[in-house]
Parts: structure tokens; sequence; C-alpha cells
């Protein structure tokens, strides 16, 4: 069998599920997606396969059902990740908000936004850091790092620190917001200002992994998508609590594609535990900004992989990104569930973020890009009004203070009495 075989057929909604290897006692391990190489997963530090250099995924003996999970937060789904609680900040149970205004507008039968902006540290990346920080832990490391356009480094600055370890984050100079700089800075983190883009920091943070002197913390790590398929968990139990049926799109933003390929494993593992019948699989819809869309030029010639973009650019930082490591993941995954990928404007995606705000949805650019996405996609005939979706929304707007004041208002000058202000209110010169 070819790799690339290999490769489909193991990451197929309909693949028949894993049976556990020698190396998994306790009923976890690792396996390659590429070669299907396994590995046990705590007794050495590994992030891809020691045969093909391929990217791992966390494999399950016993598969859980929506009946095995209770609590709060993202260890509710404790039956489903490689270990139990270890350092949390009470991370999950992001809200899925109702938009009657632009759920109208666009003209779906549903929508409703993910926001994952409400997490601690606010974003997504919470959700992973609480697992992978627990597994570094288990792993007696003592130094994390992580590439990052800033919310990863948030989010590793808090864990880390929460659970005592020294933090090292690398960021591209002068292209990350100024409020997940202090969240990195106020948590403890040592920032190192690299003169490249994110992929030069990922290039580095690997290297810096593979000499033993940092554990690397980004969404490479394949315990960290353990804890973001958490997002998918949340957002079917939400539609199923309020609609009594699952959504049919789940609408999300591309930078590294750690998302898109954490939902997917997420409804494979359903799918493989007959919780979930492959036709109610949401079709995954990736969106990137036109400035920074390597997936998208993937899904749109067919390829098996992505073209590194060296120069990228986009005022959505967070998804800045022209070589998104877990392509190899999340294009099955968009392909198998039937979705898509498509690019927006900058201009599109304040638009969206205004759209949001309106609503009372506070979002950095990044996230408004599933919004932007969603309504490019309505216009061309792609997303019919029978759908039910869920646009994820992946950090809070005070991530990027600056971006958010050019998208709205300016502040308008007035006299201190009343008098002026109700001059500047009713219009009167």
């Amino acid at each position: 069998m070819s790799t690339e075989d290999s490769h489909t057929r193991s990451l197929s909604l309909t693949a028949e599920p894993a049976s556990p290897p020698d190396v998994a006692a306790d009923g976890t391990w690792l396996a390659c997606i590429a070669c299907g190489e396994t590995f046990a997963p705590f007794e050495t530090i590994r992030y891809t396969c020691d045969s093909c250099d391929g990217l791992l995924e966390v494999r399950y003996a016993d598969l859980p059902t929506f009946d095995d999970f209770s609590g709060r937060g993202v260890w509710r789904y404790a039956e489903a990740l490689p270990l139990d609680v270890d350092v949390t900040i009470q991370e999950g149970d992001t809200p899925l908000y109702r938009v009657p205004r632009l759920e109208a507008d666009l003209g779906v039968e549903s929508l409703r936004i993910k926001h994952e902006g409400m997490n601690p540290t606010g974003s997504f990346k919470d959700r992973g850091m609480t697992v992978g920080v627990a597994v570094a832990a288990e792993l007696g490391v003592d130094r994390l790092a992580c590439a990052s356009t800033g919310n990863t480094s948030a989010a590793l600055a808090a864990y880390g620190s929460r659970g005592g370890m020294e933090t090292l984050v690398l960021l591209p100079a002068g292209k990350v917001a100024a409020g997940k700089i202090a969240q990195a800075s106020l948590h403890g983190a040592r920032i190192l200002e690299v003169d490249g883009n994110f992929d030069h920091c990922l290039d580095i943070v690997q290297e810096l992994a593979t000499r033993g002197e940092a554990y690397l913390l980004n969404s490479l790590n394949p315990f960290r998508l353990e804890g973001q398929k958490t997002i998918g968990l949340e957002i079917l139990e939400g539609f199923r609590d309020d609609y009594g049926a699952w959504p049919d799109r789940i609408v999300l933003p591309v930078g590294n594609a750690g998302n898109t390929s954490a939902l997917y494993k997420a409804f494979r593992e359903l799918v493989q535990a007959g919780e979930l019948e492959p036709e109610d699989v949401p079709k995954l819809t990736g969106v990137q900004a036109e400035g920074a869309a390597p997936m998208v030029e993937a899904i749109e010639k067919g390829a098996d992989a992505v073209r590194r973009w060296d120069e990228v650019e986009t005022r959505a930082t967070a998804i800045r990104i022209g070589n998104p490591v877990n392509a190899p993941k999340a294009l099955p995954g968009i392909r198998e569930t039937g979705g898509t990928a498509i690019s927006v404007s900058d201009e599109q995606i304040t638009a969206a973020q205004r759209d949001l705000a309106e609503e009372g949805i506070g979002v950095e650019p990044a996230s408004a890009a599933s919004v932007a996405g969603l309504r490019a996609l309505r216009e061309r005939g792609v997303v019919d009004d029978a759908e039910r979706v869920a646009c994820l929304t992946t950090g809070h707007l005070l991530k990027d203070p600056d971006a958010a004041a050019a998208a709205g208002r300016e502040p308008e000058p007035v006299p201190a009495d009343t008098e002026g202000v109700l001059t500047v209110l009713t219009g009167d010169k």
C-alpha cells in the first residue's frame, strides 16, 4: 500500500476502529497517519513519526459515547482525552450564541456563533494547552516553547505558569498584536522577537525541540489537538439540545489548520463509536485571508499537499501563516465531510467583524473570517438556505484592540457641558 493510500484510509470517516497495538497496554497510543507506525504515548518525547516523519495522532482502544461525558469544560470530556485533568484554568464551555439578525441577513435556516474568545486567555488555544501542558508534566519536562502569531503564546504562558514551568515564545517581530504580547509578558514568558514570519519562528522552535532544548507545544504536537477537538463536541451537543439535530456545516478560520484537524478527529471518533452516522458529520469549511491562503489553493487545485507561501500578509494576524503544518490532517477532513475552503479579503473580514459586533459579539479579525467566508459562500450558492450552520470565532476582540478601534467608530470631541453635548447629538451647528 502506498503512503498516500495508507494516509487516506487511516483518516477516512468510514475506517474501521483501530485495534490497539502491543505498545499501548493502557488503551492509548500514538499512530502515524502516513505509515501507520505506532508508539506508546508517554515513553519518550516525540512530535512526528520516527520512521517517516509523518504527523502523529492520539488513538484510543475504547471510544466514549455522549453518555460518558459529565461535568464542565474541556475536562468534561476526559474519557475522550489521553490523561486525567492536571493543569486547568476552567477552559471550555464557551457560548454558542444565537444571532437572529445576522441569521436572517445570511438567509440560512439557523446560524450559531461558537465564541472561543470566552476562554480564560481569550482564545481557543486554552483547550489545547490544558491537555498539552498536562502531558508535558507527565513527561517531566521543565521548559515549554512555541512559535506564535499571538494567541498560542498567551495560552502557553498562562498554562505554563500555572504548571510551574518555564515558557519560551518566538514571535515574528512587528507582526503580533500588542494585546497578545502583553498577555505572554505578564504571565512570565521569555519572549524572543524573530526577524522573520511565523513559519520561520516555527522552523526554529522545531529545531530547538529536536535538540531537546524545549518541549514544543504548537499544534504539530498531537496532544494539543486532543484538547481542541472538544470544540466540536460542544458544538454538536449544543445543536442537539437546541434543535434536536446536528449542524450541517461548521465554518472556521484556518491558520495552521489545527482546529480543522481536531474537529474532524472528534467526528471520526464519534462515527467509530456509533454515536454519529457518516452522513450526519458536519461539512468542515475552512476560511483563509486572501494574503495567506495555501489551504484554499490546495483545495481548489485538488492537491494532496499545500504549497508553502513564503510571503503572507493580512490584518487577520492570527491566521497570517503560509505553511499550515496540520494540512495532511485537515485536507482529508474538508474533503471527507463534503466541505470546502474559501479565501476572503481583509475588507470582507472587517465587515464581518462589524456584523458580529452589531450582535454584541466582539472578536478579533481572524475570528470574523468564518462569517465573512459564510457570506461569500452564500453569494456563490455553495451554502443553501436550508442549512444549519455554526461559525467558529477563535479569539476575543481585546486580543487586537487596535484593529477593533480601526473597524469601529471614531470618538467625537465635545465641550465640557451638557448643552454642547446635546448640540453634537442633534447635529446643530
